[in-house]
């Protein structure tokens, strides 16, 4: 099983956040944005905007000179168990401001060992989580995080996940033919966030963009009540340009 080459603008911010990391910490006493824009390439107007969510994000930190360093987030990575901890409320987090921001719960999510698992998520009493009346596993095709992990798989993935996994039908919009399923998901754009209108359950629309770091796929999903359905695709492309920060987080 291969994952689809799609690259996403998230995964190119990733990568010069990643250049921008680098060149800091090599200079372990700080360095200018000017030195890291001769050793990233990067120019300063783009090297601003990746400094600044950096900075938000702490993983760098300005000095009392200007110069950066490397931040707090980043020191507390580490290695080994303290270092997957670290990850995991870092994410937690983020997550949870992304919760705020769009007004919806947040999931994040994995394909990992043929199966779709939900790894975090972040919601309150304002922003329930979806009620899993079927396990997420089992209905992958179905949910707009099942979909989205799919769409990333190459055709003999698909086919070995529903093969696996019968496409059951969960509500009226729930789509169980294979063909229309995989014709939909040959479609869709890597760009644009997969959409689930009340066909994993009546009553919630949720929406997910792709995140894949290294060879797992991934991704980041917020499911809304019918009622807020009018917010879903505003708070789906809030969700597509605040994915950065979880991707980089993953690739570190």
């Amino acid at each position: 099983m291969a994952l689809k080459p799609e690259p996403t603008a998230p995964f190119h911010s990733v990568q010069y956040a990643l250049r921008v990391l680098e060149s800091v910490s090599k200079h372990g006493n700080g360095v200018t944005d000017a030195q890291i824009s001769r050793e990233t390439g990067l120019s300063t107007g783009h090297l601003a905007s990746l400094l600044l969510t950096l900075r938000r994000e702490g993983y760098v930190e300005q000095v009392s000179d200007g110069a950066y360093v490397i931040g707090a987030s980043l020191l507390l990575l580490g290695s080994g168990a303290a270092r997957r901890r670290a990850l995991e409320d870092r994410l937690q987090l983020t997550l949870s401001e992304l919760r705020d921001s769009v007004g919806a719960a947040v999931y994040l999510s994995r394909y990992t060992d043929g199966e779709v698992s939900v790894t975090q998520v972040a919601d309150g009493p304002l922003t329930p989580a979806v009620n899993e009346w079927v396990d997420f596993r089992s209905s992958a095709h179905a949910s707009a995080v099942g979909k989205c992990l799919l769409a990333q798989l190459d055709h003999d993935g698909r086919r070995d996940h529903i093969s696996r996994h019968r496409t059951a039908r969960l509500t009226s919009r729930t789509i169980t033919d294979e063909k229309i399923l995989f014709s939909q998901l040959d479609a869709q754009s890597a760009t644009v966030p997969v959409l689930d209108l009340q066909e994993y359950a009546v009553g919630t629309v949720c929406a997910a963009v792709p995140l894949t770091a290294g060879s797992a796929a991934g991704c980041l999903a917020l499911s809304l009540p019918i009622e807020d359905a009018h917010r879903l695709r505003s708070a789906a492309e809030t969700l597509s340009r605040r994915a950065a920060p979880v991707l980089l987080s993953l690739a570190l």
